[in-house]
């Protein structure tokens, strides 16, 4: 075969690769929307809301959840699916970022294994005590927190959802900026993990804003510091971490990816699709009751957080000492 002639094939290769996902709708093949968690939390929430908004441009999607080990087993489904663009799933700062580095044994490999189609959303992290026992130690700022840290030496605690959680790295991470001491106790989930600090059982923790607001609303969580770059307008008064510790950033963030060998033209249909759903009033207005801020991107540059993330993650892991299995 001369170079005129593969060079054609190529391109009638691609060509048939990137209408599969059109001709398949045509068919009436609805997409999979792959959520590695439980029904009823905010990830789920947000695809479900999106996969109505892309119905008129995609067809029918399907969000089919496919929780555990944390969840590992929704996205190596997505890995091993066929890149036809029928198959896409959530990516998130766990799946893509730190369980690479937390497991021992992985079933997928999350720098190569996948194509980015958009992020979808960020929602800070927010340094929250309890509210009693804020007014009884006088602690009102990050900078109190840590003057007591140091005045009361290997008496303060925090909690987070589990070994290698977000809660748990943003924690350590916390410590070693601020060079305090304080034990981390894990608790089986970030509910329960809030439930002791709302008991009095833990000093701190390093919460999901989503799930630490209707506490700090209520008066009985005090929000010391966001662990964002920038203030979040969803905790107006509230100041970021970074402004104690330049470049301290931990935020939860989740979005779209598909099989990694998906040709750029249905991933470039799926973008279309999904970041215009994301700009639409109505999801902005859906995610702020989930204190979700809406990031439509370009597949780059959702492919380049994932990649400064895990980076960003290997270390923090490493120095935690956090493994799992």
């Amino acid at each position: 075969m001369n170079r005129r002639h593969l060079l054609l094939s190529c391109a009638a290769t691609a060509l048939t690769l990137s209408s599969s996902l059109a001709l398949a709708q045509d068919a009436g093949k609805p997409i999979r929307l792959v959520v590695p968690y439980a029904p009823g939390g905010p990830l789920d929430v947000t695809a479900r809301a999106l996969a109505e908004r892309v119905q008129a441009t995609l067809g029918t999607v399907i969000v089919d959840n496919k929780p555990g080990a944390g969840g590992n087993i929704g996205a190596d489904f997505v890995a091993k699916a066929a890149p036809d663009g029928l198959t896409i799933g959530l990516a998130a700062t766990a799946t893509h970022a730190v369980n690479p580095w937390l497991y021992k044994r992985i079933p997928f490999d999350a720098a190569k294994d996948f194509a980015g189609i958009t992020q979808m959303v960020r929602v800070p992290n927010v340094v929250v005590v309890n509210a009693d026992k804020a007014e009884r130690l006088k602690i009102k700022t990050v900078a109190d927190l840590i003057a007591y840290a140091k005045a009361h030496p290997g008496q303060l605690n925090y909690g987070s959802g589990g070994n290698g959680s977000a809660g748990h790295l943003a924690g350590e991470m916390f410590k070693q900026r601020a060079g305090i001491y304080a034990l981390h106790i894990p608790y089986r989930g970030a509910n329960p993990a809030q439930l002791a600090l709302l008991a009095g059982e833990v000093d701190f923790n390093i919460d999901n804003l989503a799930a630490a607001a209707p506490n700090i609303r209520a008066g009985k969580l005090k929000a010391l510091a966001v662990t964002s770059l920038q203030t979040s307008p969803m905790l107006p008064g509230v100041p970021a971490l970074s402004a104690t510790f330049p470049g301290f950033a931990i935020d939860t963030w989740w979005g779209l990816v598909a099989p990694a060998d998906t040709p750029k033209a249905v991933i470039d249909k799926l973008n279309e699709a999904f970041t215009a759903a994301l700009k639409a009033p109505e999801t902005n207005t859906r995610f702020a009751a989930l204190m979700a801020e809406p990031v439509p991107t370009t597949p780059a540059q959702f492919d380049a957080l994932m990649a400064a993330e895990r980076a960003k993650y290997e270390q923090v892991v490493k120095a935690s000492g956090a493994t799992v299995d």
